[in-house]
């Protein structure tokens, strides 16, 4: 840290490796963080010489040009977890048994594989992770059965899942029941939800690419330090990202894409639902009801003159 400036407390622990800095924000919140031996306020910044400990554990600044920070492309196994809790069996930290302290940048479901990236500099997460960045992600997936007409298509304009609609993505058929697709979101079982809403099953799910950084040889359960290359291109693509976690209005921004009624079906033939009969006769009955009550509320022979409504001469 540069003597002559102060950090916040959050950036300062994500950029010590220890976490990233919304972990470090859940730190602060729950007091497991303390300066100079008192528990800091919310906004606290770190100065020159101030001891920063987590849990008692005392957390040492980044070095300059983060030149400690280590970047790694990891070939994930079908059931390894991507999760730092070392309590959880089979967690991505243990399987790959580095020697710093890393941590994932975002995750792969456990019964999917291919590839994700790890690091020890926390502030580098949110940057990659922010879904205002559209961040590339290419995948190979394969179904249960042959793929049908229209389907790229349909996986490409938006399915409707999780009370949102998917964005536009890029999908290509390989082979009879193999397709690749490029997702620049990333919604939780995104891919294997989209499948099964047309009717299709995912039996293996392979991430090749996560933005210019591609899985190529690398065997499956082994991992290698990203390239000079590939970090320079990596930084250049986040260089306008602040890093920040995504205010509420950016949230909300996938709510407006909520589909406008439930689809019934999942072929090509899909329509709106139709309304039940109960609901028809209910519908129907409350009409009838409403007409009867404006009838029984004129006064018999108070029908309406035609020129009732006219001024007098």
């Amino acid at each position: 840290m540069d003597p002559n400036n102060s950090t916040r407390l959050n950036k300062f622990i994500s950029e010590s490796g220890h976490c990233s800095r919304r972990e470090a924000d859940k730190l602060i919140a729950s007091n497991r963080v303390k300066i100079n031996g008192t528990r800091p306020e919310l906004g606290t910044k770190v100065e020159s010489g101030d001891v920063v400990t987590v849990d008692g554990q005392e957390i040492m600044g980044s070095a300059p040009g983060k030149s400690d920070r280590v970047y790694i492309a990891y070939n994930k196994p079908v059931g390894i977890t991507c999760t730092t809790e070392r309590s959880v069996q089979g967690n991505i930290v243990d399987a790959i048994d580095h020697h710093q302290r890393i941590f994932p940048i975002g995750r792969l479901d456990k019964p999917s594989e291919g590839l994700i990236l790890l690091t020890s500099d926390g502030d580098i997460v949110n940057k990659i992770l922010r879904a205002e960045n559209a961040h590339e992600k290419e995948y190979l997936v394969t179904v249960n059965k042959s793929i049908g007409k229209g389907f790229s298509e349909k996986m490409a304009g938006g399915i409707p899942i999780l009370d949102t609609v998917t964005k536009p993505c890029k999908v290509s058929v390989v082979r009879r029941n193999v397709f690749k697709i490029i997702l620049t979101e990333g919604l939780n079982r995104q891919i294997r939800r989209m499948c099964e809403f047309l009717d299709y099953e995912v039996t293996q799910l392979v991430r090749l690419r996560i933005m210019n950084v591609h899985l190529g040889k690398l065997k499956v359960g082994q991992w290698r330090n990203l390239t000079e290359q590939e970090m320079a291109q990596l930084n250049i693509a986040i260089s306008g990202s602040t890093g920040s976690p995504p205010k509420k209005s950016s949230q909300s921004a996938a709510k407006k894409r909520k589909p406008q009624h439930r689809l019934k079906g999942t072929g090509s033939d899909a329509k709106p639902a139709r309304k039940s009969a109960k609901s028809r006769h209910s519908s129907s009955k409350n009409k009838d009801s409403g007409s009867d009550s404006r009838r029984s509320a004129r006064k018999p022979g108070s029908r309406k003159s035609p020129t009732s409504s006219k001024r007098r001469k």
